[in-house]
């Protein structure tokens, strides 16, 4: 009787076993599909990463201004906008 319920255990056990590896194949094929569907946002953060590692540095966007300008706001705005390193400023 023990070798009866010995060999419906090995049994049971292999066909678990089977079931198990379809289902990691199965979820290992799913989680290839949903890789493909990265949003923007990411996309646009990792190519900035990347970018910054290449060593591009991003453009300074000029600013809008009021059609008025003194003097002050425009040697503040030459100097914001100025690419030389900082020491040599």
């Amino acid at each position: 009787m023990t070798t009866d319920t010995n060999a419906e255990l090995l049994e049971l056990v292999r066909s678990l076993s089977e079931r198990v590896d379809s289902l990691e194949v199965e979820v290992k094929s799913l989680r290839m599909l949903s890789n493909d569907e990265v949003s923007e946002d990411i996309m646009v953060a990792i190519a900035a990463a990347v970018a910054a590692y290449l060593g591009h540095r991003a453009r300074k966007r000029q600013p809008t201004f009021t059609r008025k300008t003194t003097e002050w706001q425009s040697a503040t705005r030459r100097s914001q906008l100025n690419h030389a390193p900082i020491h040599l400023r």
